[in-house]
């Protein structure tokens, strides 16, 4: 099975600390926030790992190599000087994951759960990973029923934690679903991927896992001395 790793943001909110390190490569407890990722989906069989790369993209072969120092291969998809957003990025970085589910992991959190939890397929389309909301994101994004299937609506909504196993084929028709949104008529078209799921919802392909353990979403550099401080009390 092959992993993506988003890694391509410019990690605006976490500046000054991102204007020279991509926020992927900070450093919680003597370990790179992608680092921890990059073992964690050895420990379960991964062997090849596409990292899409944009903002500080020179960075990121330099601090890992080809992987082998992690026992997985490492292959960049690199997207220049602008980040092509979650879908585009996916949808850029296809040709390097081939034609199987794959899983997703953003690079940019900290997350205990373990990966083997994870289906080797999804139901559908897509299996994506929710947690509890956190102060930051109260209202959530998905809601999780009974059937372990998501919708885009729901009384009790939990946060998608950046973590799922996706089919190549949630991106077909990336176009119509998208229409004229800012940034698809580009080439490489930039684009969002949560339009993308919300459609597949609609028609029952989208399902989940709700982990209870920890999770963070170090988007700002309180988070990330919060996180710090809660690895090495």
């Amino acid at each position: 099975m092959r992993a993506l790793i988003f890694a391509a943001g410019k990690g605006e909110r976490m500046r000054p600390l991102t204007e020279r390190t991509p926020k992927p490569l900070l450093d919680v407890g003597g370990e790179r926030l992608i680092e921890r990722h990059l073992r964690a989906l050895a420990k379960i069989g991964v062997e090849d790992v596409v990292i899409n790369t944009s903002w500080l993209a020179e960075q990121f072969p330099v601090a890992l190599g080809d992987g082998s120092r992690y026992g997985v291969r490492i292959r960049y998809s690199v997207e220049g000087a602008e980040p092509l957003e979650t879908g585009g990025g996916m949808l850029h970085a296809l040709p390097l994951l081939g034609d199987a589910p794959f899983i997703v992991v953003n690079g940019d959190i900290f997350c205990d759960m373990d990966l083997s939890r994870l289906p080797r397929e999804p139901r559908g389309l897509a299996h994506l990973v929710l947690v509890d909301n956190p102060t930051e994101h109260p209202r959530g994004d998905f809601a999780l029923a009974a059937d372990g299937f998501l919708t885009g609506d729901g009384a009790e909504k939990l946060t998608y934690a950046g973590i799922g196993v996706y089919r190549p084929a949630m991106l077909d028709g990336w176009r119509e679903t998208i229409g004229d949104a800012p940034g698809a008529a580009s080439e490489p078209p930039r684009f969002k991927l949560a339009p993308l799921l919300i459609a597949a919802m609609r028609h029952g392909q989208v399902d989940g896992t709700y982990h209870r353990g920890a999770w963070t979403d170090v988007g700002t550099p309180s988070r990330l001395e919060a996180l710090r401080q809660r690895r090495n009390p």
